[in-house]
């Protein structure tokens, strides 16, 4: 049965290195958690790196800004990885030129810099999804229809935001990855590439070495995430222990967010049938 832990001190030297999710864990988009924070930056202090994975369709340099402008300290990560950064070798490897993009235009840096041009419906030999163009009013049915078509001939579709749906605030908000379903039930193919594909842990696990100046071993890794089916799943498949956080998006499934019931929890993980080392309702020391 997966145990309640009191904190990550309890845990630390058992590890030399973090990938650590964002969204759900370090900030719920309006503001950041101390307590994460200061249970990063001790970690970071005393026994290794941090590296912020996170599903946001953008390259780093802009989540690094979002970051700033949430205050989070720069001193509890060394780097941070993005569904985005790995996404824009996936749209290049189509080798397709022409785009749609299905999202809002806040996403256009993951296209900054590449030989690719945005055009419409009509003119798109491939599409890149980055979430809906409102997702304060939109579901995804209001895309059925474009995504039937689009479907119907057989474009390759990358899901530049695996995620499904995040907090933002207390309010449960659609991404990019539900329009991907919605894609792929009408019979097209999407790509993903951020959580829990392998090419963004490759990518996070590249920085983490790079960080701690020498190779560290997987055993020697920790992954902490809020999702299930991307955070969970990842450590997953690559073998990583994974620590879960049950106040993000899961938080109403388990009962009370400040006191989840231990056994829905144990429960839901074992019938999502991924493994933790352990969960707690925010990442705390």
């Amino acid at each position: 049965m997966t145990s309640r832990l009191a904190g990550l001190s309890a845990i630390a030297p058992n590890y030399k290195g973090i990938l650590s999710d964002i969204w759900g864990v370090l900030h719920n988009g309006v503001a950041f958690d101390i307590c994460a924070v200061d249970s990063l930056t001790r970690f970071r202090k005393d026994y290794g790196p941090v590296i912020l994975l996170t599903n946001a369709p953008r390259p780093s340099g802009s989540i690094c800004e979002q970051l700033d402008r949430l205050k989070v300290p720069r001193d509890c990560y060394d780097a941070v990885v993005t569904s985005g950064d790995v996404s824009r070798k996936a749209l290049l490897d189509t080798g397709k030129t022409k785009v749609l993009h299905i999202g809002p235009e806040r996403d256009f840096p993951l296209y900054e810099g590449l030989d690719l041009h945005l055009v419409g419906e009509d003119e798109a030999e491939m599409v890149s999804c980055t979430g809906l163009l409102d997702d304060t009013i939109q579901t995804p049915d209001d895309y059925d229809e474009l995504l039937k078509r689009l479907a119907q001939r057989d474009l390759p579709f990358v899901c530049a935001n695996p995620d499904r749906i995040v907090d933002r605030g207390g309010k449960l908000v659609y991404c990019a990855g539900s329009l991907a379903d919605r894609f792929e039930a009408y019979g097209g193919e999407p790509t993903f590439v951020g959580k829990p594909e392998a090419p963004i842990y490759k990518a996070a696990i590249a920085e983490l070495n790079k960080a701690n100046g020498a190779p560290v071993d997987k055993s020697d890794m920790l992954i902490v995430g809020d999702s299930l089916p991307t955070d969970m799943r990842g450590a997953h498949y690559q073998k990583i222990d994974a620590l879960f956080i049950t106040s993000g998006i899961h938080a109403e499934d388990f009962g009370p967010t400040h006191d989840p019931d231990d056994e829905r929890v144990t429960l839901r993980l074992t019938h999502e049938d991924v493994e933790s080392i352990g969960f707690m309702t925010r990442l705390a020391w």
